[in-house]
Parts: C-alpha cells; sequence; structure tokens
C-alpha cells in the first residue's frame, strides 16, 4: 500500500513498510524512511507507483480550472473527495485526488484550509478583491521590470525625475520606483548614487553632494521669502570716526570695522564697531525666526547660504561709503604704559564707514617688515601702526595667561588653504597664518568677546559664551573639550576669562542673541537683566545653545566634505599623479600642495613630518576616497613639521576645539588647529576664513 500525506505543510508519497498504532513506517522514493502518523494520510492507494502518482497529480492540478473549481465548490465547507466527485463527475481516481489536494492547496486566494484535505471556497467579494490585487500587482511587477530596463540602458524613467532626492536620501522602499533602482543597481552592480549620475537624475558628484545637504537640512529649500527691512527706530548718535574693514575679496556680509583717534593727553581710542542687525531685528520676529532656523551661514568653496536674507544684510553690512547702524567699543590705550586699557565704553550708534579694505590687496604691503620701517604708502598707514602695536601686547597677555592655565604657545607659523572657485575651476591658494592684518583682526575680536563677555557677566545678564577647560574626564582632550554655556567661564585655549561670541551677528545666530544682551546692558545699565531678551537660567537660551550646537556641527562637516570633493577636483584638473606629501601620525599623511588627508594602509613606520612622494592610482569624487602608494621618503623639512602640530593638537595632543575653528575653515586633520588659534585664524578676519571657500 502507498500512502499520499501531509508533512510539515508539504505533501509527500511513499510506500507502506509496515503499521504501528496510530503510524505508520514508510518509506520514501530516495530510500529514506520515515514514520507518518495516520491523521496526516490524505490518500491510500495501490497503484501507480508513489513517484508516478506524484508526477500525474503534478499534471492533474496544472489543468484545473479555478475559477470553475470554486463555482463548483459552493458555500458550505467541503473535503477534497467531495468536491473531487463534483469536478471530475466521478470519485476521483488517487492521481485526480492528489492533483486536487495540489490545486487546491495552491490556491489560497480561492479556497480557505479548514483542517486536513478540507476547504472553504473564498466569499466572493474577497476573492474579487484578492484576485484585483494580484492582477495589481502583476502589472506593478511589469513596469517595474520596464523601470529596470530604462535604467540598464542608462535610461531615466519619467516617474522617477521628480523624486530622486527622495529615492536618494529617504526612500519609501514599498514604492515601485525605489524597487526598480534597488534591482537595476543589484544587476549593474552599482550604487544608487552612481547610477543617478548615469542615468541624469544628478548632474555631478558636486550635485550630489550639495543635494543631499540642503534635503537633510535645508528641505523647504535654502531661498528666503520676501520680508520688510526692518528700520532702526532708536535715535542714535553720530560717531566722529572713519571706520575701515579688513576683510577678504570675496566678503559680502561684512560685520567689523575698526577705527583710530589720538586724544590730546597723548593716549588713544580704538573703536570696534560691530554691524548691529540686532537694533532692527527683534526677538521673536519673522526675520529673528528666519535666523534662528538656520543658526548660522553655511560655507563651501565657491557658494555660500547665508543666514539672513540678502536685503537684510546689505542694510546692516558696514559698506564702504555708507553710515551704518553699530555696536561700538570703545578702548582708550595708554602708549606709555605698553598699550594698556585706561577704560572701554559701548555704545549704539551710527558709524561712518571711510574703506572696505581686502587682503588680496593689501598683505604684500603690510607686513613686520613695512610696519617695522614705516615703509610704503596704503590706506590707514597710521592707524595700521597703532593697532599692530596694541594687537602685539593683547597676544602677549593671552599668551601669559594662556600658560599660567598650564598650556604651551600658540603656535603662528602655520600655512592656511584658501579655497576659489569659478566655473568648476578650482584655485588653492596657500596663506601663511598669523601676518599682521590676520593678528590685528584677532587680536581686537577676541578683546570684544572677552570685554563683552565680562560685561554681560558685571550686569547678571545672561550669555552664550565659549569655555574650555576644566571638563571632566581623564584625557587631557576631554578636560579641555570646548563648552557653549550660558554664564561667564574662562576660555583656557585663548587665555582669557571668559569669552561670548559676539562680532558676527550677521553670520552667527549665537552673536545675535548676545548682541541683544549686550545692547541692553549698554542702553540700561544696572536694570538690564529686567529689560533683556533672555533672563537667568532661561530655557529658550539653553534651547538655543543645543540647536546652534547641532546645525554648526552639519554645516561643519558638510563643508568638510565640500573641501575634500574640491581637492579631488583640483587633482583632476592638474592632472596629478605624483605628489608630495607629510607624515602627520602613523598611516595618515596630508599633501603638501593641498589640505587633502590621505590614509596610505600598510605604509612603513616613518617619523611624524617626513616628507613623501606617492603615486595617486585613483580618487572618487562620489565617495570621496583616494588610493595612493608610497614612491619614496625623503627627509624631514622644516616647513612639513606644521602639518605635524596641527594634526597633534587635532587628535587631542593639545587640547583641539572643533568648535571655535571658523565655520569656513577645513576640518581636514590639517587644518583643524588649537582652540586658540583656530579662534585667532577666524577673527583674523572674520572672513577671511569666513567667506565662500575660504578659510
Amino acid at each position: 500500500m502507498n500512502l499520499f500525506f501531509e508533512e510539515s505543510g508539504d505533501f509527500k508519497v511513499g510506500t507502506v513498510l509496515s503499521q504501528a498504532g496510530e503510524a505508520y513506517q514508510v518509506e520514501m522514493a530516495s530510500g529514506k524512511r520515515t514514520k507518518v502518523k495516520i491523521k496526516d494520510v490524505l490518500l491510500q492507494y495501490e497503484k501507480p507507483s508513489p513517484a508516478e502518482l506524484l508526477e500525474q497529480a503534478k499534471t492533474v492540478a496544472a489543468e484545473i480550472d479555478l475559477d470553475f473549481l470554486w463555482e463548483v465548490a459552493g458555500e458550505d465547507e467541503f473535503g477534497f473527495a467531495e468536491l473531487g466527485a463534483e469536478y471530475f463527475g466521478h470519485a476521483p481516481l488517487p492521481p485526480e485526488a492528489a492533483g486536487l489536494i495540489l490545486a487546491l492547496h495552491s490556491a489560497p486566494v480561492y479556497f480557505y484550509k479548514k483542517g486536513r484535505g478540507r476547504y472553504k471556497a473564498a466569499p466572493e467579494a474577497s476573492l474579487k478583491a484578492a484576485l484585483a490585487g494580484i492582477e495589481k500587482k502583476k502589472q506593478q511587477a511589469l513596469v517595474q521590470a520596464a523601470y529596470v530596463e530604462e535604467l540598464k540602458q542608462n535610461r531615466l524613467p519619467a516617474s522617477m525625475q521628480p523624486m530622486v532626492l527622495q529615492l536618494l536620501f529617504k526612500p519609501d522602499k514599498n514604492t515601485i520606483e525605489y524597487k526598480a533602482l534597488e534591482a537595476a543597481c543589484t544587476e549593474l552592480h552599482t550604487t544608487p548614487p552612481r547610477l543617478m549620475l548615469a542615468v541624469g537624475g544628478i548632474a555631478s558628484p558636486k550635485d550630489l553632494h550639495l543635494s543631499k545637504f540642503l534635503f537633510e537640512n535645508f528641505p523647504k529649500g535654502a531661498g528666503f521669502p520676501s520680508v520688510p527691512v526692518p528700520s532702526v527706530t532708536a535715535k542714535l548718535p553720530l560717531a566722529d570716526v572713519a571706520a575701515f574693514s579688513i576683510d577678504d575679496v570675496t566678503t559680502t556680509e561684512i560685520d567689523d570695522a575698526f577705527s583710530v583717534q589720538p586724544l590730546p593727553d597723548g593716549t588713544v581710542k580704538v573703536g570696534i564697531h560691530i554691524a548691529a542687525p540686532g537694533l532692527g531685528i527683534r526677538p521673536e520676529d519673522v526675520i529673528d525666526k528666519m535666523a534662528r532656523q538656520r543658526m548660522s551661514t553655511v560655507y563651501m568653496p565657491g557658494d555660500k547660504i547665508t543666514m539672513l536674507p540678502d536685503e537684510i544684510v546689505n542694510a546692516f553690512t558696514l559698506a564702504e561709503g555708507t553710515t551704518c547702524p553699530a555696536l561700538s567699543l570703545y578702548a582708550t590705550l595708554d602708549p606709555k604704559a605698553d598699550w594698556a586699557v585706561v577704560s572701554t565704553q559701548t555704545r549704539a550708534e551710527l558709524v561712518p564707514i571711510a574703506s572696505n579694505l581686502r587682503h588680496n590687496q593689501l598683505d604684500d604691503l603690510v607686513n613686520e617688515e613695512t610696519l617695522a620701517s614705516g615703509e610704503g604708502e596704503y590706506p590707514h598707514k597710521a592707524d595700521f601702526a597703532v593697532l599692530w602695536q596694541w594687537a602685539q601686547q593683547l597676544e602677549q597677555g593671552r599668551m601669559k595667561k594662556r600658560e599660567a592655565f598650564g598650556l604651551k604657545p600658540e603656535q603662528n607659523n602655520r600655512v592656511d588653504f584658501n579655497f576659489y572657485v569659478e566655473n568648476d575651476i578650482v584655485t588653492v591658494a596657500r596663506r601663511k597664518r598669523g601676518a599682521p592684518l590676520d593678528k590685528i583682526v584677532a587680536e581686537l575680536m577676541i578683546f570684544a568677546n572677552s570685554t563683552w563677555g565680562k560685561m554681560l557677566h558685571d550686569h547678571g545678564v545672561p550669555g552664550i559664551y565659549r569655555s574650555q577647560g576644566g571638563g571632566s574626564g581623564n584625557s587631557w582632550a576631554a578636560k579641555m573639550q570646548v563648552r557653549m554655556v550660558t554664564h561667564a567661564a574662562p576660555h583656557q585655549g585663548l587665555g582669557v576669562d571668559q569669552y561670548a561670541w559676539s562680532t558676527s551677528p550677521l553670520r552667527r545666530y549665537t552673536d545675535l542673541v548676545n548682541q541683544w544682551q549686550i545692547i541692553a546692558c549698554a542702553e540700561h545699565g544696572v536694570t538690564a537683566p529686567l529689560v533683556a531678551p533672555f533672563k537667568p537660567r532661561d530655557a529658550n537660551l539653553f534651547a538655543i545653545v543645543s540647536a546652534f550646537d547641532a546645525a554648526y556641527a552639519a554645516y561643519g562637516d558638510f563643508q568638510s566634505n565640500m573641501e575634500r570633493y574640491w581637492c579631488l577636483r583640483w587633482l583632476h584638473q592638474e592632472n596629478a599623479r605624483q605628489v608630495d606629501a607629510v607624515v602627520l601620525k602613523d598611516e595618515i599623511l596630508r599633501l603638501v600642495d593641498i589640505p587633502l588627508v590621505i590614509k596610505l594602509p600598510g605604509m612603513p613606520s616613518v617619523a611624524r613630518g617626513a616628507q613623501v612622494k606617492l603615486d595617486l592610482l585613483r580618487w572618487d569624487e562620489v565617495d570621496l576616497s583616494i588610493e595612493a602608494r608610497l614612491l619614496e621618503i625623503a627627509a624631514v623639512p622644516d616647513a612639513a613639521a606644521d602639518a605635524v602640530l596641527d594634526y597633534e593638537e587635532e587628535s587631542g595632543d593639545e587640547g583641539a576645539d572643533e568648535g571655535d575653528v571658523a565655520p569656513e575653515a577645513s576640518p581636514e586633520a590639517a587644518n583643524q588647529v588649537s582652540d586658540a588659534e583656530a579662534e585667532v585664524a577666524e577673527l583674523a578676519s572674520e572672513d577671511v576664513v569666513s567667506e565662500p571657500g575660504v578659510k
């Protein structure tokens, strides 16, 4: 006797060897023996053989008309033998009965299983809905297959064109379009970004990186709605100065300027004038909400996304030939007492801007030699001489305090790299850090941020401070971690007792917030805590600090990626194949001509600062990777040591502070510097390092 039985959801056949109680000992066609319970047996028969029965049953099942079978079944529950008699017109033969069982089991849309060999026909409405769903899936499969073929032919299906970014960066994996994209990538052995580049969904790797950033951080677009330009309602006094700014040639957001006035008693009054959008923008107004949503201007080589609309920037930028509302900090200095600060005064006023000077035009004229000898002719020459003397004294004072905190002196002999992009052609220019123009701007800005931070503290008004030192943890980097806090605290890296970002209100939201608080102190004195927009322990102020940190980190990562992209573009543009590099640490190197850091696995142990020659094998502008091999190892030149120091500080040996790196300074290892140097680099012209592609 042979059996047709069900086992683990599958139908099998075999020959009975013996029976013991409620089970059979059965031999399968393969020779394997198994125990089959009587309750699992659907058919007992003698002929044909088990293998033949199974083959004939499959043929019968394939020939059964499921629609007709469903009509024959009726509405009541039934056994397969009953339905077989109705369908075949006679008691089903073993192959017919087995075929019927296979057909019923394989059609769960038509028949619901109710037990061993028992079924019930699906209700008509349910059947129609299920069949419609099956047909829909078939049609979707055909459409999906057509999409896959188009993608394989480097054509982007029309339905995918409006959803390219969604498919790449936040896909709904249940859509036909995503399934087709995934299937095509699998067949072509590629990735969705590369396939989109191949089919024209994304124009270039540059657009890919930018689109990803905008999709994640500016989902509604980077533009601004039209807004009315706010006016300064307060009646401001007119300053009796001729102020001048010092910025890069690409700068448009000019938010700091200076003035110098010799006084009859031999002292000198130096004015630090900061653009004052805080006099026109008010907390919670429409412009404030725009700025708070963005938190900072976003920089990248060749472009930027401003924190404020152009019309607002133009209304408050310190443009040459205009008289601008500004928040001024005046410091009276005594040249006979090592340029000691006799007194300071803060006031909001209208400041005439005489000149917008540019580093690109003055760097060769204004240097340590010409300032010492008095040679050369350039605008505001006498003013520069005064500012240079004071800047050096300010730096010396900071270094003493920095050393008192137990830190090494700053290194000012480094080289920065500035990116300029025009028509997709990138120029990477080297610029020595610590030049007089840089130092003048940096030291005066640090002085202003520290002085105004103390002013807020003395008036009992909270602000947003940068603090470094005294952190928790055992490592040096942990102890020197930079924090943003709402109370005055030392910034050991800079060598100041407190430091509140206040000098870039057109480009950083924290500076705009601090400007509101400073204006309250300047105008209301001891009653400032009552009228300042933000009160002590204000939850809103803590929320701003948290949101700013998150946005600033995201913007920094994006700029890092874009600078790396433009470094790779530079390699392509210059057809660079054999290049010089400096060993930063272990397998980490930086190219000499551009700030591109490379990891070279398996590199032999070489001293830090050693200069080597590399053969660049390939690089990828999509995933920003690069492969190289070592050609030769040269001696350790003096110039290379700078990069080593940079890397040591970036990795924590000097308590690096990425937070105080200018938003446009490269986070590449060779350009991440200690907190103090980063701030000096930023403030050295808050736009030399902060305008598009410049650091």
